[in-house]
């Protein structure tokens, strides 16, 4: 039985929902909310959402799940993980928005990049930084706020802008005005050094951000504020804030170097734990801030992929191939293969390792004998050969995979499961419990108020039962060779 006051909430503020979860300090599900979030298309490459509509819908989730608990008076901690590298821009002395948050997913910036890599400027930045020169980053998206949006530059020029991930909005709006963001988010902006406390005034300088309009970087467990309490009627430490891929990671409980896990939801995401020392990839991976713990960073290497079950959504809701994202399965086994048809879902460009934003999607190897299946078949198919993409980078940095612990939505479908455990030939493991980005935050917010001692005994008590695929039949070499055919055309 849970006692009074030891139950963890964590707000999930994903890209097209946002939820609020409440685990007992054993990771047991005591409750959940979810509510969908618009997304608003202006223009091709742009993807933005209603700030306002965010904080909004994770209130109501939050209040939903806290009522169905009994009252705040049983909520020990608060943790809050979102979807990384969209931006918000508020006005300090009102609280409200200035504009919509410019989406992680958004492209618009990809010019001002082009001009600083043709500058030179890439390898700075990716010694610095960990990242390159892409729209993905929340520091470009940044300086177009500033640029583009009158009231946004109106609100810097009187010091009273604030700029800042989903967590940094959630976490001022939750506690009536603290400006913190935590280093696994802050790390994502190309403005914070891997090796740095805080803010670079030069990486500021270089992209046009107001760093005065910046939150303090913080830790990702320890009480940075607390809501206030006219929200639940009772004050609830924010003990726990973090960026969801790295939350996933520990969610999985890849605690140790070189453990990897791959997050399948609107993207994938790849993140190896590489310890205490700052990743350095010849092979355009990401070097990332996975967890500050007592101001002691551990670092990840990562690769992002920008289109996975984003690729089911739009089979299902703008085609109409597909009734519901778990069909895939079924019509994936209903076919000896994708009867040659292959999927490269550079919908919004292609992310690791390879960097193009201006590529588009490409579907190749059609006929008239081409069915919905095929097409289910060469969508699943597709996450595995973008994995292995990813593979060869992470092995080529010195960082290859003996196994891959796999979350997120995507990744319940069984059959894609095998399929990424035959096509990279390693274990697959998969948790019971596959939303882990929400416990990896957990994790995080029991650590921030004591409920457990360290991440090691959270990841002990929390993480539950796994499921393990081992490498079958490796497929036909012509899939592959389909595959590079396919990604060069895209």
């Amino acid at each position: 039985m849970t006692a009074i006051g030891d139950l963890i909430l964590v707000l999930d503020a994903g890209t097209t929902s946002t939820r609020a979860m409440l685990f007992t300090p054993t990771g047991a599900l005591h409750g959940v909310a979810q509510q969908e979030l618009a997304q608003y298309y202006p223009q091709p490459g742009w993807v933005e959402h209603d700030a306002a509509e965010i904080w909004d819908k994770t209130l109501a989730c939050a209040r939903q799940v806290i009522e169905g608990a009994g009252g705040a008076s049983h909520i020990a901690a608060l943790g809050i993980t979102n979807q990384r590298e969209t931006v918000v821009a508020w006005d300090k002395v009102t609280g409200q928005p200035l504009h919509h948050a410019l989406v992680w997913q958004d492209r618009r910036t990809a010019d001002f990049c082009a001009t600083l890599r043709d500058g030179g400027q890439e390898p700075v930045v990716q010694a610095a930084t960990g990242l390159l020169l892409d729209p993905y980053f929340s520091g470009t998206k940044m300086r177009w706020l500033v640029d583009n949006v009158p009231a946004v530059a109106q609100a810097s020029a009187a010091g009273r802008l604030a700029l800042g991930t989903v967590e940094s909005w959630l976490t001022w709006k939750l506690s009536g005005g603290a400006h913190v963001t935590d280093a696994s988010n802050a790390s994502r902006t190309l403005l914070l050094p891997l090796a740095g406390a805080s803010w670079d005034g030069g990486l500021c300088e270089l992209f046009g951000v107001p760093q005065a309009a910046l939150p303090e970087v913080t830790d990702n467990a320890g009480r940075f504020a607390a809501t206030t309490r006219e929200l639940f009627g009772a004050a609830i430490p924010i003990a726990g804030l973090v960026g969801d891929q790295q939350s996933a990671t520990i969610g999985q409980g890849c605690l140790n170097p070189g453990e990897t896990k791959a997050t399948y939801g609107t993207g994938a995401f790849v993140l190896a734990n590489m310890g205490p020392e700052v990743p350095r990839s010849g092979h355009r991976l990401l070097g990332t801030v996975l967890c500050q713990l007592g101001g002691q960073r551990t670092y990840a290497l990562e690769g992002s992929v920008f289109v996975a079950g984003s690729l089911v959504k739009w089979l299902r809701d703008s085609l109409g191939i597909i009734a519901s994202a778990p069909e895939t399965e079924e019509l994936a086994r209903s076919v000896p293969d994708s009867g040659g048809v292959t999927i490269v879902p550079a919908l919004s460009g292609l992310g690791a390792p390879h960097w193009r934003p201006e590529a588009r999607g490409v579907i190749t190897g059609m006929s008239f004998s081409t069915t919905r299946a095929h097409m289910a078949r060469a969508a699943l198919e597709a996450m595995a050969m973008q994995t292995a993409d990813l593979a060869a980078a992470f092995a080529a940095d010195g960082a290859g995979w003996t196994a891959l612990r796999i979350d997120g939505g995507m990744s319940a479908n069984d059959w894609m499961a095998q399929d990424l455990a035959d096509v990279l030939r390693v274990p697959v493991e998969r948790p019971e419990f596959v939303e882990t980005t929400a416990l990896g935050a957990a994790m995080l917010a029991a650590v921030g108020v004591g409920l457990h001692a360290s991440l090691g005994d959270a990841a002990g008590a929390m993480r539950g039962a796994v499921q393990q695929f081992v490498p079958g039949s490796p497929p036909e070499p012509a899939r592959r060779e389909a595959w590079m055919r396919a990604l060069a055309a895209s």
